[in-house]
């Protein structure tokens, strides 16, 4: 079953790969708030990220070293461990090597989808996988 809509969490730093993961569940079919397209300029932006956590249905999580020292993420994380609705709906994606336990101790025990060894398009593949879907190439 696809996601209603998917809530992207990431530290700016990491934009640009997190423009890449939009992009790509969005060609492929899975509604995404990603902060990028979602947040106009004069929006009250910490209230545009409080709906959209309420709102969403599953919950993808970048980490890296940027990740581990935003504040902002590390809220984001907290709030979805603690929405029952999100059991079995968290999705950390491993985008460079860092210690992700330094956001929650409960982290190693979800299935992460590694991007840091993988070649290619396998890290994508791998995290359409979670929804049944395959990689189209448009």
């Amino acid at each position: 079953m696809l996601p209603r809509e998917v809530f992207l969490s990431h530290s700016d730093r990491d934009r640009a790969f997190a423009g890449q993961i939009a992009d790509l569940l969005q060609r492929h079919g899975i509604p995404t708030w990603y902060s990028r397209h979602r947040i106009l300029g004069a929006a009250q932006w910490h209230d545009e990220i409080g709906a959209a956590l309420h709102r969403c249905d599953w919950f993808v999580i970048l980490l890296s070293p940027n990740a581990i020292e935003s504040v902002w993420v590390k809220r984001e994380l907290l709030f979805a461990l603690n929405q029952k609705r999100l059991e079995g709906r968290i999705v950390p994606v491993l985008y460079e090597p860092c210690d992700f336990t330094r956001l929650s101790w409960t982290l190693p025990s979800f299935q992460i989808v590694d991007f840091t060894k993988v070649t290619g398009d396998e890290g994508l593949r791998a995290l359409l996988r979670v929804w049944g879907l395959g990689l189209r190439t448009e």
